[in-house]
């Protein structure tokens, strides 16, 4: 009897007997049994998906409680920050709020302390793993184990990639991707003790389309969208099913970043009704909340329509936008 060594990753040996002769071919036979006993599992477990969603349209969504929950806000001072920051504060968590803007930061933390609440406040630099890592070791010696961990601090430059300076591209990859990164660093390890926790990337639309003068936006909007999935992925992979992930992808919102924004697919969404349906998918584990939800369509569209009809589609949907071009304002 011969032995078939495979090397793992860890360096390791798996080893598979098999026997000269011509018994060898029943032996890997058994090898295609099992693939074709996966394969009807898999069809299996497709069908049933399919039907345990189907009945799941009939019968409403439990929502989890948050009272007590540690909740930290990056982005906090403004926009869909501060609203969700407002509406976990009537859900009675204890709010953790970051923001660079001092002022806007602590009359977040005044309207939802007004509410309730105990909220803990801090001027972070989300561009900066430094200044995240000193105030994450603040939040943990102060404040506790944080529950859920909403990273929304954004910025964005709307400029062609030839006008946009190279500290613009350096910052918005610094806020809107690593930050991510350095945040879910310093709060993972808690949650993976207890297994309990809840992740949220507030990535756009801008995630998953590519749209012109928006090239470094869009660059860490598909990196945030990735980010989400992959790392979904791998706490199923390390068996922490309760530690939940969300991802938020609205299109443009009235929050005074973009100017003079419009698209004729969808009106221009207004800061609470993007967070009233974050905190709704917080609350009820989703994992992708799409705003509004034609949006899913756009990657299917763009794998399957052919160039000359995805021009054409990009040129009707008339997405516009103030922009710096070339050096000068010009409206897109």
């Amino acid at each position: 009897m011969n032995f078939h060594g495979t090397a793992s990753r860890m360096g390791s040996v798996k080893v598979k007997p098999s026997i000269n002769g011509p018994l060898s071919e029943n032996a890997w036979g058994g090898d295609n049994m099992n693939v074709y006993v996966d394969i009807l599992l898999l069809l299996l477990t497709i069908i049933y998906s399919y039907l345990e969603a189907f009945v799941k349209l009939f019968i409403p969504v439990k929502r989890k409680s948050v009272n007590g929950e540690i909740v930290l806000i990056t982005g906090a001072g403004h926009g869909i920050g501060k609203i969700t920051a407002l509406k976990f504060a009537q859900l009675e968590s204890v709010l953790v709020l970051w923001d660079i803007n001092k002022s806007g930061l602590e009359q977040t933390a005044k309207e939802c302390r007004d509410i309730g609440t105990k909220v803990y406040t801090y001027v972070v630099d989300c561009s900066k793993r430094e200044a995240i890592n000193a105030a994450a070791d603040k939040v943990k010696q102060e404040v506790g184990d944080v529950n859920i961990l909403i990273n929304n601090a954004g910025i964005v430059f709307c400029a062609d990639v030839l006008t946009l300076q190279d500290s613009q591209i350096e910052k918005i990859f610094e806020v809107n991707i690593l930050a991510h990164f350095w945040t879910t660093r310093a709060f993972l390890p808690s949650m993976i003790s207890n297994n309990h926790g809840h992740i949220v990337t507030v990535a756009s639309s801008a995630g998953l389309v590519g749209v012109p003068y928006l090239v470094d936006y869009c660059s860490t909007k598909f990196a945030a969208v990735g980010y989400h999935k992959a790392l979904t992925a791998e706490l199923d992979a390390i068996q922490k099913s309760e530690i939940k992930t969300t991802c938020l992808c609205p299109v443009f919102v009235n929050t005074g970043f973009v100017q003079n924004a419009s698209t004729r697919f969808s009106p221009n969404l207004e800061p609470e009704d993007v967070a009233s349906k974050l905190v709704d998918g917080i609350l009820t584990n989703k994992k992708m909340v799409l705003i509004p939800p034609v949006v899913s369509f756009t990657p299917v569209l763009e794998f399957y329509l052919p160039e000359r009809a995805l021009k054409a589609l990009n040129k009707f949907s008339d997405i516009k936008f103030d922009a710096k071009v070339q050096c000068y304002d010009k409206n897109k």
